[in-house]
């Protein structure tokens, strides 16, 4: 199986992402801020979920409701993210890992959503609310609106530079979905694909990004 990164901190947490990246014949190599790895060794990247960004990244400070930060891990992976865009390697981010990937690009985030609620919730793989497809996520997933699971509080304000939206919630505009037009693959999501590993829709596009690796 061909080797891939995952970024990650706490090893518990990777175990999803580890079994959907196996189901589609990738080998997910561990790489966290105490044990780094190189991407000379490996041929695509996945940033995955976790705690939120230290807000000094994108020039502002901390809301109220914001988690504690880890701010050795927003570093290394901002780094590892910036070579592996660099080298046009393939590139999927997750939850967090969207986040960062537009905050890399010079983006900046919701600190805390006015309805967080609805997005915050721990439902593991069941599907809460319905995101709307652009025509780029639209040619992977084969549809143009899709439910999906969500468990975040924030979200993306600024876009980043050269990125593209593609999902959102139709109710309240929440961007759920990126793409960075131009790469080989490069691509978020706001969701937990790989808590909906039973749902064939959703392992698309894990698939996709096998694909390209």
């Amino acid at each position: 199986m061909t080797k891939i990164a995952l970024l990650f901190r706490n090893p518990n947490k990777a175990v999803p992402y580890q079994r959907a990246l196996r189901q589609v014949d990738l080998d997910p190599v561990s790489f966290m801020p105490d044990a780094p790895g190189s991407l000379d060794d490996v041929y695509g990247l996945v940033l995955t979920g976790g705690s939120d960004i230290d807000p000094a990244i994108y020039g502002t400070d901390p809301h109220p409701e914001n988690g504690p930060s880890d701010r050795a891990r927003d570093d290394y992976e901002s780094a590892l993210l910036r070579k592996a865009l660099a080298r046009d390697m393939p590139v999927l981010a997750i939850c967090r890992g969207m986040q960062l990937f537009n905050v890399v690009r010079g983006g900046t985030l919701i600190q805390h959503l006015a309805n967080a609620e609805k997005h915050r919730q721990q439902t593991g793989g069941v599907p809460v609310h319905e995101v709307v497809l652009s025509p780029t996520f639209d040619s992977i997933y084969g549809a143009t609106r899709m439910q999906v699971n969500s468990r975040h509080h924030q979200a993306i304000d600024h876009l980043g530079e050269g990125l593209l939206v593609t999902a959102r919630d139709p109710e309240d505009g929440v961007i759920e979905g990126v793409d960075l037009p131009g790469a080989q693959f490069a691509m978020g999501v706001q969701w937990h694909p790989e808590d909906m590993l039973e749902d064939s829709i959703q392992m698309r596009l894990f698939r996709a990004f096998a694909k390209a690796v």
